[in-house]
């Protein structure tokens, strides 16, 4: 089979198309796989009780359950969903948005490629221009989102050794060269696969250094403010006209909704609205009715704050203090847990790859997932990059407790026989 320039890059291996398939294949097979890779949020019985509640009301309610089903909504979204996003933003966050400033997408990795194209890639005059990661790690399905292969810029990040045995990921201003070769900047906050979260300084540093290019800041807030709002520490979110916010209902328990929301400029919103128009001809009706009462009343801040946050960050301390019994005095730091929902952990001068440690767990029965997918813009051989693996905490605790142990002994195995 002959296929285009296109078809050929998106069917060539991939970091996310290994993990989501390893995710797939390990759920479907017989060998019982600890998981820990993959991005799934947890099942939280209370949370998933409110859902099942309003899923119930809407099949008692034959009209909403027809739109639910039978309604093609706009290519910019719901429209009474993208209302009540609205006021609740003024609401909560005091920012200055309508429904014009905000559009729907099928999910936020959609979002993103849409996005990503729009402002980088071949302009009219022929010139090329690439988004710019302020520092890598980043997220795993930043990676293959261009139309092109060559398609970041980054950062390497200042590393901060906050004890024996913590670290933590700074940006490294120096680092960060803007030209007319830039399109937009991008962060995720709190970030996958490190748990990240950039400081206030560091975004103000960020939008001001957008603005002085002409270039928007794109903020990937999947897990961050204000809901879920799986961030840890203290963090103020930021929005302007210069900036597009990227948001998502998967990590606040619905994952199979597929819904991302970008809040935007009126002229960022017509643009996405557009591309969706021609790649989904319409978005999809399930997250934004199931959860329009949650929005309308704010009820889905307080499952957030009371629910969701405490749960996930009560999982990162437990996650924490295993490594750190397992691990004993190995050379391993782990990224200061400040939000989302993973640990990311550097074996320093780990005697294999992060790779081959991946496929030494995944025989064992453990899936984590191979740090170097992380590093999209970064292309020079950086050993940091084969010495970090990502893992998950949001799974059943015994599970991860386990899969953490099997972790710990393999790194220990890789070190004695080096």
């Amino acid at each position: 089979m002959k296929l285009s320039a296109f078809g050929t890059k998106f069917t060539t291996e991939s970091g996310i198309l290994s993990l989501m398939d390893d995710l797939g294949n390990a759920l479907a097979g017989d060998q019982d796989m600890i998981m820990m890779g993959g991005g799934n949020p947890s099942h939280i019985p209370e949370v998933q009780a409110l859902f099942h509640d309003r899923t119930r009301r809407i099949l008692d309610n034959p009209k909403e359950f027809r739109h639910l089903i039978g309604v093609y909504d706009p290519p910019q979204g719901e429209i009474e969903f993208t209302t009540n996003m609205a006021k609740l933003l003024r609401r909560e966050l005091g920012w200055d948005v309508s429904a014009r400033n905000i559009a729907l997408t099928n999910g936020s990795q959609s979002g993103f490629f849409m996005l990503f194209n729009m402002f980088a890639g071949e302009y009219s005059n022929g010139q090329q221009k690439k988004i710019q990661l302020p520092l890598a790690p980043e997220y795993i399905g930043y990676s293959d989102a261009g139309l092109n292969g060559d398609f970041f810029t980054a950062g390497h990040p200042k590393i901060d050794y906050l004890d024996a045995h913590t670290f933590k990921y700074r940006v490294n201003f120096d680092e960060i060269k803007i030209s007319e070769q830039t399109g937009a900047i991008c962060v995720s906050r709190p970030t996958n696969p490190t748990g990240n979260v950039i400081t206030d300084d560091e975004l103000a540093k960020l939008d001001e250094l957008a603005k002085q290019h002409d270039i928007p800041l794109i903020i990937d807030s999947a897990y961050g403010t204000p809901f879920p709002n799986l961030i840890f520490t203290d963090a103020t979110p930021l929005w302007n006209d210069n900036i597009i916010a990227c948001m998502s209902l998967s990590k606040l328990g619905l994952p199979a909704a597929r819904t991302g929301i970008i809040v935007a400029s009126e002229a960022v919103i017509r643009a996405v609205s557009s591309v969706n128009a021609i790649i989904n001809l319409s978005t999809g009706s399930f997250g934004p009715v199931l959860t329009q009462d949650m929005v309308r009343s704010g009820e889905i801040i307080r499952i957030s704050n009371d629910l969701v946050k405490p749960y996930y960050q009560q999982r990162a301390q437990l996650a924490v203090n295993w490594f750190h019994s397992a691990l004993g005095e190995l050379p391993y730091y782990i990224h200061k847990a400040e939000g989302a929902m993973f640990l990311w952990l550097w074996f320093k001068d780990l005697p294999i790859s992060s790779l081959e440690l991946y496929q030494r767990l995944k025989a064992r029965g453990v899936l984590i997932v191979s740090g170097h997918y992380f590093f999209p813009g970064i292309t020079d051989e950086w050993q940091h990059k084969h010495e970090c693996i990502r893992v998950t905490y949001s799974q059943e605790a015994d599970q991860v407790k386990k899969g953490i142990e099997i972790i710990a002994d393999e790194v220990r195995n890789a070190y004695e026989r080096s």
